[in-house]
């Protein structure tokens, strides 16, 4: 809040984002469209920020009286006022408790927590004790990237969810890594949220891979996640960074209000929305794609090419990507049969939950995948929800031989 609006905090709504009441509006609008509204919680202040003058102790100050503004060398940022947690503790809990409660009271039940792992790990384990106690099913999402051990500690004294380094594990030796790790004993305490891009963070595979690669993205973090995310405008495929080497967005609504034409977008087929409703439409009717710890990798002849399944109950989903936005893939796929509770010498019908395309495939099978492209398949059953023909191309799937992919 600036100058202007002296009792702007961290409970009040900025005037050019409208009023509280525009607010309530808003949340319910969403709930009856059957979305929830998480909120950025920065703990953070303005110069300007009522905290300031009514709780000076709270920030430190220079030895000529000054509040010192936050460094995280080489970056300076003389526009935010770090908390002095070691001054006031127990005032800082009730506060940020009280913060967390008028934002529940009007219909927020997830917040992301920015940067929490620069702030003490006993100031979380208490907030968020506090309110999980009355209210359990507020969800507090860690917006850490920092060691693995600090995220890990992060997630044992409270944190229900994640971010993760999925952004950065681009190839498929990298990805193999992390989600074996992930799936496996930090399974127990940590629960990953894989975004593809955030307001922060826009990685070179998306900035030179185009549309197949912003696809092929989504396609990893909605079947190997059981939660994902995107920032607005990865839907319209944006990956312009501030200057070239740099993961910074040349625009972004960190530093503005940014209006989209998503109609104008639908119209020009300059969007992903649709393979994104996809999705997310698919991850309901499979409670597979729902949990992290059934993942196995299987193997494929080409580095570009990946595979991997994962299964709850009878439910088996497998997904076969091309890891090159650039490039068409052809590998032979070698699947591991018991892991799809199938026999060595079974074969199978797969269906293409993406296209609708129904395969026979054995224990070895042909795939050949446009840039970017997938299959995500529905192994030994026909499933009931078949997508509409207009979502028929949206991955440019595998074009294979007459019958489709042959057992070899």
């Amino acid at each position: 809040m600036g100058d202007r609006f002296p009792e702007g905090g961290h409970d009040a709504v900025h005037p050019d984002l409208g009023t509280l009441e525009d607010f309530d509006h808003f949340v319910a609008r969403a709930r009856e469209l059957g979305l929830e509204i998480a909120l950025d919680f920065a703990l953070q202040c303005s110069p300007d920020h009522p905290w300031v003058h009514k709780y000076p102790e709270w920030f430190h100050h220079r030895p000529d009286g000054t509040i010192a503004y936050a460094e995280n060398p080489p970056k300076k940022y003389q526009d935010i006022y770090p908390v002095a947690f070691d001054a006031d503790m127990d005032g800082l809990v009730a506060e940020t408790v009280r913060v967390l409660r008028h934002w529940m009271d009007h219909g927020v039940r997830i917040f992301r927590v920015d940067n929490p792992h620069t702030k003490p790990v006993v100031f979380w384990e208490r907030v968020i004790g506090e309110v999980n106690r009355a209210d359990p099913d507020v969800i507090f999402l860690a917006e850490a990237f920092t060691r693995p051990a600090m995220m890990h500690t992060l997630a044992q004294i409270g944190f229900q969810q994640s971010y993760t380094y999925f952004t950065w594990r681009n190839t498929k030796q990298e990805l193999t890594e992390y989600l074996t790790e992930l799936s496996g004993e930090a399974a127990a305490w940590m629960r990953p949220n894989f975004f593809a891009n955030t307001p922060d963070i826009l990685h070179g595979y998306l900035q030179h891979g185009g549309r197949p690669a912003f696809e092929v993205r989504a396609v990893l973090a909605a079947t190997l996640s059981p939660a994902w995310g995107i920032y607005s405008g990865y839907e319209l495929c944006e990956n312009t960074p501030f200057r070239e080497g740099s993961e910074e967005y040349l625009d972004s609504e960190k530093y503005q209000l940014k209006p989209r034409d998503w109609e104008a977008a639908a119209r020009e087929g300059r969007t992903i929305a649709p393979l994104i409703t996809r999705l997310n439409t698919i991850r309901r009717a499979n409670p597979a794609l729902r949990q992290l710890r059934d993942l196995h990798f299987h193997h494929a002849d080409k580095d570009a090419v990946i595979v991997y399944s994962k299964r709850s109950g009878s439910n088996t989903v497998l997904v076969v990507a091309n890891l090159d936005p650039h490039h068409t893939q052809e590998a032979t796929v070698s699947l591991d049969m018991p892991q799809l509770g199938l026999e060595w010498h079974e074969s199978t019908p797969v269906r293409d939950l993406l296209t609708g395309d129904t395969y026979h495939w054995g224990r070895a099978s042909y795939v050949r995948l446009g840039p970017g492209g997938a299959h995500v398949l529905a192994v030994g059953r026909e499933s009931g929800d078949r997508p509409p023909g207009e979502h028929s191309q949206v991955l440019r799937p595998s074009t294979p031989p007459t019958g489709g992919s042959p057992a070899i």
